[in-house]
């Protein structure tokens, strides 16, 4: 019954630690660039939008779907750099556990 207590509490402590891991991301500001950095995204560290910045030198109503092009690149290399940093909290998190193929942990 001792071991179930530890595990208990162990069980706990991951979850107190999983919600400050949450409230971390929520706080986290990622920026993502492409064309040379003429087009940036910043997403917050769930991955939500929150600004997209445009060189006005890029701007040419000739040539639109290289612009929304730029920005789904902007946007999908901030969503890289914000799953980079989730993994690398994830490891210090459990300390390096390696958890199996295909399990997700609440984010």
């Amino acid at each position: 019954m001792k071991n179930l207590a530890g595990l208990m509490k162990q069980a706990s402590d991951m979850q107190k630690k999983m919600e400050e891991l949450q409230t971390a991301l929520e706080a986290m500001v990622v920026e993502g660039s492409a064309g040379a950095g003429m087009v940036s995204a910043t997403l917050n560290g769930k991955g939500v939008l929150k600004s997209v910045r445009i060189d006005p030198k890029i701007v040419n109503a000739d040539d639109v779907d290289m612009l929304q092009d730029l920005i789904v690149a902007a946007h999908a290399d901030a969503q890289r750099k914000i799953d980079t940093a989730k993994q690398a909290e994830m490891q210090r998190l459990t300390g390096g556990l390696s958890l199996p193929p295909g399990f997700k942990l609440p984010f």
